[in-house]
C-alpha cells in the first residue's frame, strides 16, 4: 500500500504587533496592582491609564512590549459609576503618576481593601489575621510635602515633571493636584527663572546642560520650604539668579541648596551639597515628635498619615517602659522616636550612614537620651545584639518595598522578642515576609491598612506579630 507524502505541518502566524500610536476600543475588566485598567487585545494583555473596571474607553497605545500593550484613555465609551466627572487636574497633561484620581474615593478605598485582603489570602498562615479596614488619609489632595522631579526641554521652553511610564519622555507636572501648593508655586517660578535666565537645561543624551532636577520638601506646621537644584556642575551665577528668583517669587522657600551630581545614571542626588542660603534644614512635625529635614534625608510625604501609623504602632507596642525595642530600617528615626519615651532602650539600625546622622540629630532635638541609631547590616547587628545576650522585647520593621531578606527575619526572630511590628508598602513583599516569620515562630494577629497616597495604588500597612 502506498503512503500518502506527509504534509508540512504550516505554523500558525501570531497576530501582527499592534503599532504604538494606534487608536482602539477596549473593555477594562479589572485593575492591575498599580491601579492601571486591564484589558486583552488578540491574546495580549493591554494596560491601560485613566481607565476603570467595567467601562469600555478608546485609548492609544504608548508602548508595545514583547508580551503587554501600554496605553492611555482618549476617550471613555461606557463609563463606571464609581467614575468623577471632572477629577482635580483633569486640565493638565496626561499623567501616570495618581491613576486612580477619577475614582471615587470611597471606591478607592474598596479597591484598596481587596488588594490587600486577595494577597493575604493566597497563604494559610495569614488566614486567621484581622485585617481592620483601610484608614483614609486625613487630606486625599495637597498632601505630598514632597517632590522630585526631572528637568528637560529646552530653556525657552522647560519642562518639570516625571518620566512616562516606559519612556525617557517627560511630563510636565506643574500644577499637581497631589502637591502642596508651595510646591507648584516653586515649580512655576523656576520654569519662569529658566526661560528668563536661558539657563542650560541637562540633556541625557547629548550629556550636555547644567540643570538636572527640582527637589522641593515643605514642612507643612511651618509652612516654609526647602528646595534642592541638582546640576552636573556648580552653577555660579546661573544658579544665583535662579535661587534669587524663586525666594523672590515664594517668599516661603526657607532653604535652598545646590547639589551635584555628575554621574550618567539615574540617581538623583550627588554626593555634594553646597547650601545657597543661611539656613541648611526645616523642622517637620508628626504628632508630638519633631524631625530635621536634610536635602537628601528620606522623610514621609504625606505626614497626616504617617501620624497614622506611628500611632498604631505605638499603641499595638503597649511599652511599659522596661523594654528593649530594636527598629530595623530606621531611616531618619520616624518609629524609634515615637517609641522612646515608653521604652527603657531604643536601638535603631539603618544602612545608609547619612539617615543615621539625621536620626542622631532627631533623638537631640526631641530630648531623647535613651535611643542609639547604628549605620550597617541589620542581620550582622542583629547577630551582635544576640551574641552580646542581649534580650529584645520588641522589633520593628519598616524595610523599602522589596522586603527583607531572609537573613534579617531570621536573626531577628533568633533574639525571640515577644513581638513583631512590620511597616510595608508593598502588599505582596509583606505576606511573603509575614510567611517566613510563620516559619519562624511568629503568628501574624493583626492587619491594619492605611491610605499613604490617595489618588495612587499604593497602600501602607502596619502588622502585629507574636511569637507563637
Amino acid at each position: 500500500m502506498r503512503k500518502e507524502p506527509v504534509k508540512p505541518k504550516i505554523a500558525s502566524k501570531a497576530p501582527a504587533r499592534v503599532p504604538a500610536g494606534t487608536l482602539l476600543d477596549f473593555t477594562i475588566s479589572t485593575l492591575d496592582p498599580e491601579g492601571f485598567g486591564l484589558a486583552t487585545h488578540e491574546n495580549r494583555q493591554v494596560l491601560v491609564s485613566g481607565a476603570l473596571p467595567g467601562e469600555v474607553v478608546r485609548a492609544r497605545i504608548t508602548h508595545v512590549g514583547a508580551r503587554t500593550y501600554f496605553a492611555e484613555t482618549v476617550t471613555v465609551l461606557r463609563r463606571a459609576p464609581q467614575r468623577i466627572t471632572s477629577p482635580p487636574g483633569s486640565h493638565l497633561p496626561h499623567c501616570d503618576g495618581c491613576p486612580l484620581i477619577s475614582l471615587q474615593y470611597p471606591a478607592q478605598l474598596s479597591w484598596k481593601q481587596s488588594r490587600i485582603s486577595d494577597v493575604l489570602a493566597q497563604y494559610t498562615s495569614l488566614a486567621a489575621a484581622e485585617c481592620g479596614e483601610v484608614i483614609p488619609s486625613p487630606q486625599r489632595l495637597g498632601y505630598r510635602s514632597t517632590a522630585k522631579l526631572v528637568v528637560a526641554g529646552k530653556s525657552a521652553d522647560p519642562i518639570i515633571g516625571i518620566y512616562r511610564r516606559n519612556s525617557h519622555d517627560v511630563i510636565d507636572i506643574s500644577a499637581c493636584p497631589l502637591h502642596h501648593p508651595i510646591i507648584n508655586r516653586v515649580v512655576a517660578a523656576a520654569k519662569e527663572a529658566i526661560k528668563k535666565g536661558k539657563l542650560p537645561i541637562y540633556s541625557p543624551r547629548s550629556g550636555n546642560g547644567l540643570l538636572r532636577y527640582l527637589v522641593v520638601r515643605v514642612a507643612p506646621h511651618e509652612n516654609r520650604a526647602m528646595v534642592v537644584l541638582v546640576t552636573t556642575e556648580r552653577g555660579y551665577n546661573a544658579i544665583h539668579h535662579l535661587t534669587k528668583a524663586i525666594k523672590a517669587a515664594v517668599p516661603e522657600v526657607a532653604v535652598i541648596v545646590e547639589n551635584i551630581n555628575n554621574s550618567t545614571g539615574n540617581a538623583i542626588f550627588g554626593t555634594r551639597d553646597n547650601f545657597l542660603t543661611p539656613e541648611q534644614a526645616l523642622t517637620a512635625v508628626i504628632g508630638p515628635v519633631r524631625f530635621t529635614l536634610s536635602p537628601r534625608s528620606f522623610f514621609q510625604v504625606n505626614a497626616g498619615s504617617a501620624g497614622v501609623i506611628y500611632e498604631t504602632v505605638r499603641q499595638w507596642a503597649a511599652l511599659t517602659g522596661r523594654e528593649r525595642v530594636v527598629d530595623l530600617y530606621c531611616g531618619v528615626g520616624g518609629l524609634a522616636l515615637f517609641l522612646a519615651d515608653k521604652a527603657a532602650e531604643v536601638i535603631g539600625i539603618e544602612t545608609a550612614p547619612s539617615a543615621v546622622a539625621d536620626a542622631e540629630e532627631n533623638a537631640r532635638l526631641n530630648g531623647f537620651t535613651n535611643c542609639r541609631f547604628i549605620a550597617g547590616d541589620a542581620s550582622d547587628h542583629l547577630g551582635m545584639l544576640r551574641a552580646n545576650r542581649q534580650k529584645v522585647d520588641l522589633i520593628t520593621l519598616n524595610p523599602p518595598r522589596k522586603g527583607c531578606d531572609e537573613s534579617v527575619l531570621r536573626d531577628a526572630a533568633a533574639l525571640a522578642p515577644a513581638r513583631m511590628i512590620y511597616v510595608s508598602c508593598s502588599p505582596e513583599s509583606l505576606a511573603r515576609d509575614l510567611e517566613l516569620l510563620f516559619g519562624h515562630g511568629y503568628r501574624t494577629v493583626r492587619v491594619q491598612p492605611v491610605d499613604m497616597f490617595p489618588q495612587t495604588a499604593h497602600l501602607e500597612n502596619v502588622v502585629l506579630l507574636e511569637r507563637i
